[in-house]
């Protein structure tokens, strides 16, 4: 299928002549048939020569009507425009085709309507002359009557060469289904309907609202009134969804794949039409089938910041349009750059901005999204409509190559200045290195770690903390003498550790104990009990050479120390499994295995 819009001044005859195309009344109300007038978007279809489908969107042409016009506008990839002989170019001839061109639409056909009127050359060249400075460019043309039927299979075979030519759509990528009607029908419940401009959707789908994230489910689909368990893009279809009441669903709403759901108040767009100085400050967006008041913040010639009145679920690359409704104007056409802008809060940021922005070019590129936001969450990137061009570093974090080699230098500078800083306690808590660096989460420094180059500087984690080069403690000479004192003592009454107040005498607070024994100088056994390094081992070997099982009395005898050491070193060996405890007062021990490792 493809989906065509209408577009032209009020009274041209646009529903009529889809009315003779497709033999099917497009004004669903009571009122418009009665009037004459198109009030709100219809809908209707033809088999084209060739076997291929055609839905028509057909829009009003009054001024006050053009907001219904731009709903059903909006997400259609091309127009069948129309200007009546006898009365020619009108102001809303004008304003349509601005919003074409705002749009960005590029395939279209002229249709130069009541040809039994009034002769339709004049009409013919001063429409295509003006469709031609615009986005459209040359378009077929065709003079056609829906009175006399003259011109219809011309304009059908048009029709059939414009559909021909139109981009096949991507029916892989994710939903984005803009409302532009929703009603109940009885017994079904909610049904919304809109133009798939890409992607597919299928009967039992999950799919959310983007204006609250509701859940819903698909419950059965209908595309031109024929149910189907899967539509794919480009088509029109009929929703009806389980999870959400009608009065919760809108136009300008629209549903999306679960993992889409992104939408922004804040935009940083290009424009197209008048200079952003020269925009008034506040406009009326238009994008998709919604309408938005915005509030406008110029940042370069041809670039703006956007606050909307209402978030909405705008992509990177989309195209969209403000209109200034009380002069019935569109001042400028847009392209969406960022959906997640930084905030402008110093002087002169948005200058910087619109600097930065200058090699922004909308469409959607992950590489290069990546490289200005350097570090984002695969699904937010996938969610503001851009690629993901590499798997993730850590999680669902993407990293820029040339900024994540760059924090790993900075992580290597990082913990070897904070050893340095700190020589008795050169392990950098990994919380204060992901501070250090900015990062958002802790697991971003593991990655970081374990990702280092095997050939440059590395980082190790131990507990909880990062070391450089050197993982030990460097003892300032002050420590390291009153450390010596304490081995010396040691050295002549191995288990006979010095008292609390002789290391408080020698300055050996808890702090420097532990970072004497991180250094290999000193072995902790207990709160306050240091020894040599090794006189586990050394304890083990002599209390195997008692009758065994033995007791606490026994071993403190055997070691020539006292309780204080002893039960705190027994517990040591415990841990250690050189001893075993049977009891409340027995164990037993074996020597350690030749070249065991000592602590």
């Amino acid at each position: 299928m493809h989906v065509v819009a209408t577009a032209g001044h009020v009274d041209h005859g646009k529903s009529a002549l889809v009315r003779a195309l497709t033999g099917m009344e497009p004004d669903r109300w009571e009122e418009e048939r009665r009037r004459g007038l198109t009030l709100d978007l219809g809908f209707v279809w033809t088999e084209l020569p060739g076997g291929g489908t055609v839905a028509f969107v057909d829009v009003p042409g009054h001024e006050k009507l053009v907001g219904n016009m731009l709903a059903g506008v909006g997400p259609v990839p091309a127009v069948l425009l129309v200007v009546a002989a006898d009365q020619g170019w009108q102001p809303q001839s004008e304003e349509h085709l601005a919003v074409l061109d705002a749009l960005r639409v590029r395939h279209g056909v002229l249709a130069v309507t009541r040809a039994d009127l009034a002769e339709p050359e004049p009409v013919r060249r001063d429409a295509l002359a003006r469709i031609a400075r615009t986005s459209l460019g040359e378009v077929e043309s065709v003079a056609v009557s829906s009175v006399t039927s003259e011109g219809l299979d011309e304009l059908r075979a048009a029709l059939t060469r414009l559909t021909a030519a139109l981009p096949e759509p991507d029916r892989a990528a994710d939903v984005r289904l803009w409302v532009d009607r929703s009603f109940t029908v009885r017994g079904r419940g909610t049904v919304v309907t809109g133009t798939l401009a890409a992607g597919t959707i299928r009967a039992g789908d999950r799919l959310v609202l983007a204006s609250d994230g509701t859940a819903v489910r698909v419950r059965g689909l209908q595309s031109l009134k024929k149910d189907r368990e899967e539509v794919g893009a480009v088509a029109r279809v009929a929703v009806n969804v389980h999870g959400a009441a009608a009065d919760a669903l809108h136009r300008g709403d629209a549903l999306l794949t679960p993992e889409r759901r992104l939408t922004t108040a804040l935009v940083d767009a290009r424009l197209r039409g008048d200079p952003a100085a020269d925009l008034p400050r506040h406009l009326v967006l238009h994008a998709g089938s919604a309408a938005v008041p915005v509030t406008v913040r110029p940042l370069g010639t041809d670039t703006a910041r956007l606050t909307l009145a209402r978030p909405l679920p705008l992509w990177v690359g989309d195209t969209a349009l403000l209109r200034d409704p009380g002069r019935h104007r569109i001042p400028a056409g847009l392209t969406v750059l960022d959906v997640r802008p930084p905030r402008l809060e110093r002087r002169g940021a948005g200058k910087a901005r619109a600097r930065e922005l200058e090699t922004v070019t909308g469409v959607p590129d992950g590489a290069a999204e990546l490289s200005r936001r350097k570090l984002v969450r695969r699904a937010d990137l996938r969610a503001m409509g851009v690629p993901v061009p590499a798997e993730p570093v850590a999680g669902e974090w993407l990293a820029d190559p040339e900024h994540w080699a760059e924090l790993r230098r900075r992580l290597v500078r990082t913990v070897e200045e904070h050893a340095a800083r700190h020589p008795m306690d050169p392990g950098l808590p990994v919380e204060a290195a992901r501070r250090a660096l900015d990062l958002p989460e802790r697991s971003l420094v593991q990655a970081l770690v374990d990702t280092a180059p095997r050939n440059g500087a590395r980082v190790r984690q131990r507990d909880g903390r990062l070391y450089g080069g050197d993982a030990r403690p460097h003892l300032p000479p002050g420590v390291r003498r009153a450390v010596d004192t304490v081995r010396a003592e040691l050295r002549r009454a191995p288990f006979r550790a010095p008292e609390a107040h002789r290391l408080a005498e020698l300055g050996l607070t808890p702090n420097v104990i532990a970072a004497a024994v991180a250094a290999g100088a000193l072995l902790k056994v207990g709160d306050g009990v240091v020894l040599l390094p090794g006189a586990d081992t050394r304890a083990a070997a002599l209390l195997a050479r008692l009758e065994q099982p033995f007791t606490t009395s026994e071993a403190r005898r055997a070691l020539d120390t006292t309780r204080r050491v002893a039960i705190p070193l027994l517990e040591h060996l415990d841990e250690r499994g050189l001893t075993v405890r049977l009891d409340g007062t027995l164990r037993r021990c074996e020597p350690p295995p030749a070249g065991a490792e000592t602590r």
